[in-house]
C-alpha cells in the first residue's frame, strides 16, 4: 500500500467523525476532522512528515516550515525530522496564537534557526475558510519571513484554498474532503 493511501486510512479511522459540530470559523458542520488524532499517531506522524516534506520541497526556495500551535506542532516536528533524515536543513518554527506575554514576547518560536527574509511554508492540518492560515501568514510576515504558501493535510473544500490563492500564496493539500467520503 502506498504511503498516501495508508495515511488516508489512518485519517478516516482516527480523525473523521459525524455529528453536530461548530468549527473554528463559526460554521456548523455535520462532520469533524480532528487531524491531531492522526498527527499524534506514530505511523500517521511518520507518513505526514514524508508527504508534507515532499510537498514543501516542491515549492522553490523553501528554507523553513512553520505552523500554528497546537495543530501545527506535530506537523512541523514531523517535517523537520524528515528533512534531517534526508540530510536536508529545513528549519522549523511555531507560531503562537498570541504573543508570549513575558520574556521575549515573541509570536514565532524557533527564530534562532531562521534568518529574516527567508522563504517559508506554513503547515496546516485542516483548512476550511482559510482564515486561520491567512492570520498565520500575516503574523509570520510581520516577523520578517517570506511566506510562499500553505501545505495542508486536508482541504474541506469550503473556500479556504481560494481565499489563500486570492492573496497570491500557493496552496497544496494532501487530501480534500472528497477523499474522505
Amino acid at each position: 500500500m502506498v504511503e498516501k493511501d495508508k495515511l488516508l486510512m489512518i485519517l478516516k479511522d482516527l480523525s473523521y467523525e459525524e455529528g453536530d459540530f461548530t468549527l473554528v470559523s463559526g460554521k456548523k458542520s455535520t462532520y469533524y476532522i480532528d487531524a491531531k488524532e492522526t498527527t499524534l499517531n506514530p505511523e500517521g506522524m511518520f507518513l505526514i512528515g514524508k508527504l508534507m516534506y515532499q510537498m514543501a520541497k516542491e515549492i522553490p526556495g523553501i528554507e523553513a516550515v512553520g505552523g500554528v500551535s497546537i495543530g501545527g506542532d506535530p506537523l512541523v516536528c514531523a517535517v523537520v525530522l524528515e528533512s534531517y533524515n534526508k540530510k536536508d536543513n529545513l528549519a522549523g518554527f511555531l507560531i503562537r496564537k498570541e504573543p508570549k506575554g513575558h520574556g521575549t514576547n515573541r509570536w514565532v518560536e524557533g527564530g534562532k534557526n531562521l534568518k529574516k527574509g527567508m522563504s517559508v511554508v506554513i503547515l496546516e492540518d485542516v483548512i476550511t475558510t482559510g482564515g486561520s492560515s491567512l492570520r498565520a501568514i500575516e503574523v509570520t510576515e510581520k516577523e520578517g519571513y517570506n511566506v510562499k504558501g500553505i501545505v495542508a493535510i486536508l482541504d474541506r473544500l469550503e473556500g479556504g484554498k481560494e481565499a489563500i490563492e486570492s492573496k497570491g500564496y500557493l496552496f497544496r493539500s494532501i487530501f480534500t474532503l472528497k477523499d474522505l467520503r
